[in-house]
């Protein structure tokens, strides 16, 4: 009797039937009985694995909801005096996906010279408002506000993200800051602040707010964040501060075509939320679940168990997303309305970057936009914070040059079949839609 027989369980030879068995042993005996000998291996039936601890890091525990809704960078870029000044940061809205046909122009590749179909993600970027400028100095304990300096002038979509309720509110903030860029004894203060920050100040970041009027959007509360100014020395800082005060920056100033940049925001049962296995399926109570949450003792459960809870909403940040295109909003040129913003050398198909129907619960895209490589964190509408990359990148995938040739603009909601209005109205012709209803004539009133 085998090992597996004292132990109570058949030899995997009993699962196939006597006849099957005795052939099994037979031809391992002795050989194949119509070629060379071989071994034959016994038949085996699926099992469950067991052992599938979760797949999740503890690095970023406690998984629970984040307490912004902007993504909020942690750390800035190494700031170079040789580089001239520059943000190194600014800020996006979700619009949605698409796809691209791009040659890829990477040599040691098998694809080298090939056409490649990759998702891309567009971000909308307004061009952000320069609304302030906070000076840092260094201590002992780290980096301390040494002073803050607000523009004269605000636009209500900056105020009110300083109120709960706008409405209800007098609306009178910044009315009395406001004056010290008016009376005298206001403008030599500032003047003195500016060059105390020249003199005693480390680091020097700028207070900016997106223009969320200009967007699809029901929200009116503009996004305020801090970004710290990287390139020259602090009087250059200082200067261009007080030269782009209450003035637009547009992304193109910022970020450059094929540059790696770090996207941060907020994203969106522990079966999912940790990746481990499900029970069998005669679990009583449900089968998404861990069943072993630790020993007796000690008898309470351990941080590192997989447990149900929060998945979701929370605060992540991304690196190196390649840029693909920046792209200009519509503007009017020479007296010309410019959409051709998602044309390329090979497609001279006049569209813009929005797909036919708009994107999908966002709307169209019409101000500056960031395409990206691949997806992003957050849903549609969200919006993100956009870092230049904390690394010095010399790979060749970081240093290729993108060429797009295809961009689609087909319909995201359903099977859409047409880049363009023109397009399907070429193959489809006069849509019932589109054909003027003639009403019959009234008939004249009968005389007496």
């Amino acid at each position: 009797m085998s090992a597996a027989s004292c132990l109570g369980t058949p030899p995997p030879e009993a699962h196939h039937g006597p006849v099957l068995a005795a052939l099994v042993l037979f031809e391992n005996e002795y050989g194949s009985l119509t070629g060379p000998a071989t071994k034959l291996e016994p038949l085996h039936r699926s099992h469950r694995k067991f052992h599938a601890p979760r797949h999740g890091h503890l690095g970023f525990l406690p998984c629970k909801r984040s307490k912004k809704h902007r993504g909020k960078p942690r750390s800035w870029p190494q700031d170079d005096p040789s580089q001239p000044v520059h943000l190194t940061a600014f800020m996006g809205y979700k619009a949605g996906m698409t796809h691209i046909l791009r040659e890829v122009h990477r040599t040691g590749l098998k694809q080298a010279k090939r056409e490649s179909v990759e998702a891309v993600t567009i971000i909308e970027t307004p061009p952000v408002m320069v609304v302030g400028v906070v000076g840092y100095i260094n201590t002992v304990r780290g980096l301390r506000s040494f002073k803050t300096i607000f523009a004269e002038h605000l636009s209500d979509d900056c105020k009110r993200r300083f109120y709960k309720s706008w409405y209800k509110s007098k609306k009178k903030a910044f009315t009395k800051y406001a004056k010290k860029w008016t009376d005298e004894s206001g403008k030599k203060q500032l003047e003195k602040d500016f060059n105390n920050m020249k003199k005693y100040c480390t680091s020097i970041r700028v207070l900016i707010h997106s223009q969320i009027r200009l967007l699809p959007l029901k929200a009116k509360k503009a996004h305020i964040m801090e970004v710290q100014l990287n390139g020259g020395t602090i009087s250059e800082k200082v200067d261009w501060v007080k030269e782009k005060l209450e003035q637009p920056v547009p992304v193109s100033s910022v970020f450059y075509q094929d540059e790696m940049i770090d996207v941060i925001g907020v994203t969106k049962g522990v079966t999912s939320r940790w990746g481990v296995k499900k029970l069998p399926r005669k679990t009583h109570k449900g089968l998404r679940k861990v069943a072993c949450i630790g020993a007796w003792h000690p008898s309470r459960v351990g941080y590192t168990i997989a447990r149900a809870g929060q998945k979701g909403y929370h605060h992540r940040t991304e690196l190196n997303k390649k840029i693909y295109r920046i792209g200009k909003g519509v503007h009017v040129q020479d007296g010309k309305v410019i959409k051709n913003n998602a044309s390329t050398n090979y497609d001279t198909t006049q569209k813009t970057i929005t797909p036919m129907g708009g994107f999908p619960h966002y709307g169209d895209v019409k101000n500056d936009f960031l395409m990206l490589k691949g997806c992003v964190i957050g849903c549609k509408k969200r919006v993100l914070t956009l870092r230049k990359s904390m690394l010095v990148h010399t790979s060749r995938k970081s240093k290729e040059t993108i060429d797009l040739k295809f961009i689609d603009t087909t319909s995201k909601f359903g099977y859409g079949h047409f880049q363009t209005a023109q397009e399907k109205r070429a193959f489809m012709g006069p849509l019932k839609k589109d054909v003027q209803k003639k009403l019959p004539a009234e008939p004249l009133p009968e005389e007496a």
